[in-house]
């Protein structure tokens, strides 16, 4: 690992290497990806290269337009920058935890995205990052991918732990749904409700945005992080049918692109 000091270094990136704001990663024989530092001095690249681990890609999630629910509910949760309706998203999740840092700080290095949202958790790591521009999100996450050795098609496949449809609800059923979610709408008796559980928690979040597109549903809970992602949507049986169908083929999609 050695810092550059112009531009015609960037030549070196034809052989395998990765220039990430003033530091040249070389490819580890073992073939193994590693931590890419943003740090210009050489000693510290040193230091940190002695502690090279490899960065799991759990979940890669490219929203191309947030749709108003989504970004509502994702917005009571940010403790960053506020989605707005329309907004291209992209959502990574990695492991370990802490490696978040390391690859928000690229992702922001790279170009004027906002990061809306940061979770540090013992095993994994996530983060949401906003523009109007998809141009502009997708740049970050190319980055990102080139600077950690990996791919879209090397992320984890989505696995579903759970799907159901639940038909004309209960008052009783309805009402303790409320009383532990406070973020979305609320669900009322008679209505049918979808939900879902994935993992990793991440694709849960593209399932809801593809469903909210197909379907004139209520999104009551969405939850991206943790072991498990889950999804509670609620409305007209027909309806909430509809956006199941669209929430299953979105993790489809996801699938057959691994």
């Amino acid at each position: 690992m050695n810092g550059f000091a112009n531009v015609e270094n960037r030549d070196r990136r034809l052989g395998g290497s990765s220039l990430v704001t003033g530091t040249e990663v070389q490819p580890q024989s073992s073939g193994a990806s590693c931590v890419i530092t943003t740090d210009s001095e050489t000693a510290r690249v040193a230091r940190q290269a002695s502690h090279i681990q490899q960065i799991e890609l759990r979940s890669y999630v490219f929203i191309d337009s947030l749709q108003p629910q989504l970004a509502a509910y994702m917005g009571t949760v940010s403790q960053g920058f506020l989605p707005i309706p329309g907004d291209a998203c992209l959502w990574m999740e990695v492991s370990p935890g802490m490696a978040v840092h390391r690859v928000t700080d690229i992702a922001l290095k790279a170009s004027n995205v906002r990061l809306g949202q940061m979770v540090v958790e013992r095993a994994f790591g996530s983060m949401a990052l906003y523009h109007r521009d998809q141009s502009t999100v997708l740049h970050s996450g190319d980055v990102v991918l080139d600077a950690i050795g990996s791919s879209v098609d090397r992320r984890n496949s989505a696995e579903v732990s759970w799907t159901e449809v639940i038909r004309a609800i209960t008052p009783d059923h309805a009402v303790l749904i409320n009383r532990q979610n406070r973020r979305g709408s609320m669900i009322q008796s008679g209505m049918s409700m979808f939900i879902l559980e994935t993992e990793p928690a991440g694709y849960v979040l593209f399932a809801a945005n593809e469903a909210e597109k197909a379907s004139n549903i209520t999104v009551v809970d969405v939850k991206g992080v943790g072991a498990f992602g889950r999804l509670t949507l609620a409305g007209k049986e027909g309806d909430v049918e509809e956006a199941a169908a669209a929430a299953m083929r979105a993790i489809d999609q996801i699938n057959s692109s691994i």
